[in-house]
């Protein structure tokens, strides 16, 4: 014990430079400090037995692993959840590309399918529009026709009133009973 005392003795003779030092007071170093806590360990921890001590250290022991096996388990399980979550993630990334290039084709689609109906409406459009026109067309002509027929009945018409008399008028119609008499004899 004497060679301790005289080792803390010794170190209060080193000179000071700036601000290290040691401490020379020996009650507020921590040798005396430790010193009392091992002397009571070794007072009062003789009555603990060995087997004791290696039974609670096994037990603690025990604990430990089980719960480092248990937390093994765990991250496994978690793990494996997450391989789980990440393949659904992938698959639902594959399906939305799947609708997504779906939905790109059915517009498409869609889309031609609706420029072919326009197209055919259109074109039914455009033979409506050219089945009016002719039909106005033979209306218009059927009109002039019987206007110019109304014409020209009149015309001739006011020509016969002015040169017929009443002698050319008695005379073409017995012509003409004339000829109707002849013809139903040839039928006869």
């Amino acid at each position: 014990m004497k060679n301790v005392t005289d080792s803390f003795a010794s170190l209060g003779h080193w000179p000071f430079a700036g601000s290290f030092g040691f401490n020379t007071d020996i009650l507020a170093t921590n040798p005396i400090n430790l010193s009392v806590v091992l002397g009571v360990l070794i007072f009062f921890g003789k009555g603990v037995c060995a087997s004791c001590l290696s039974d609670l250290l096994d037990n603690r022991k025990q604990k430990i692993l089980n719960t480092i096996r248990n937390s093994e388990e765990l991250r496994e399980g978690a793990v494996q959840q997450l391989e789980k979550a990440r393949a659904r993630l992938r698959k639902m990334e594959i399906e939305a590309d799947q609708f997504r290039m779906n939905g790109y084709s059915e517009i498409e689609r869609e889309k031609l399918n609706l420029i072919n109906s326009t197209y055919k409406t259109l074109e039914q459009l455009e033979n409506y529009k050219n089945e009016t026109i002719q039909f106005e067309q033979q209306r218009a002509i059927n009109q002039v026709r019987q206007r110019v027929f109304q014409q020209a009945l009149q015309g001739a018409l006011g020509t016969l009133n002015r040169c017929l008399n009443n002698e050319l008028h008695l005379r073409t119609i017995s012509a003409n009973i004339g000829m109707l008499g002849a013809v139903k004899e040839i039928t006869d």
